[in-house]
């Protein structure tokens, strides 16, 4: 197997929020990082931001991780300037709420699409090159709290059954790929500051929400996006090199804690 030096990092949905904090965390430490983003000019912006925090090399591109055709193009622009990753950061995704009565199909395929089949598309890719390069590395997807438990506010019905549906792919995925020496874990966010987070939340409704939160979650504060960031960060590093098929909790002590206040 290939060592894990000289590091290759791709990360989806890296043009804001845990991405780009991550894809930054990763630069600092003198990794290569490919940030992709629907957003193009987000993820242009963050790799010339990783560039200048330390990385080794970086690139930015468009893509859709909805769209095959767009991950295949774009993993082969990759492969072609920096070759075969040795860890991904399967984060992209979004969250548009509704109760199940009232949501249509096309809304409901495409929280599934982005969210679901993006993760197994960009797993997809990124596998392909990582076994036929035999790089032993690691893979981390974005799961939920809510792939565990359901969101007191309502309304969360696709977001949750998508990311229920990541933390059982996860599982698979590292019990089908360990004898390659594939690592396979889940980072599992709390409420955390990033534009995802408010995107069912009215604008002048924010600042009463967050003050709720702060009083709700034990540690008494949303988190950052470096705080998860950290925690890919570990799963991406040799420090993690015995866990696979894991979550790793990083929510303030949300799911910890009792719904009930007695």
């Amino acid at each position: 197997m290939v060592p894990a030096t000289n590091r290759l990092i791709v990360v989806t949905g890296g043009g804001g929020g845990i991405g780009r904090a991550t894809a930054l965390l990763c630069a600092r430490r003198g990794d290569t990082v490919a940030i992709l983003d629907k957003n193009g000019e987000t993820a242009i912006e963050a790799a010339a931001a990783a560039r200048d925090a330390g990385a080794s090399g970086a690139v930015g591109l468009s893509c859709d991780v909805s769209d095959e055709a767009q991950v295949a193009r774009s993993f082969a622009l990759i492969h072609e300037q920096f070759g075969a990753p040795y860890g991904i950061f399967a984060n992209a995704g979004i969250d548009i709420g509704g109760l199940i009565h009232e949501m249509p199909l096309e809304r409901w395929q495409r929280i599934l699409d982005t969210n679901l089949t993006g993760i197994f598309l960009t797993c997809k890719h990124g596998l392909r090159q990582m076994l036929a390069a035999q790089i032993a590395g690691s893979i981390v997807c974005t799961s939920s709290p809510a792939s565990f438990v359901a969101f007191a506010a309502g309304g969360s019905g696709a977001y949750s059954a998508t990311k229920g549906a990541i933390s059982s792919l996860v599982r698979c995925m590292a019990i089908d790929y360990a004898e390659f020496g594939i690592r396979v874990n889940a980072l599992t966010p709390g409420a955390t500051e990033t534009g995802l987070m408010w995107n069912n939340v009215a604008a002048d409704q924010i600042e009463t929400m967050r003050a709720q939160l702060r009083r709700e979650i034990p540690l008494g504060r949303l988190a950052e996006p470096e705080d998860p960031a950290r925690v890919v960060l570990w799963l991406l590093s040799d420090e993690s090199a015995y866990m696979t098929g894991s979550h790793v909790v990083c929510d303030g002590g949300i799911l910890a804690k009792s719904s009930i206040s007695v």
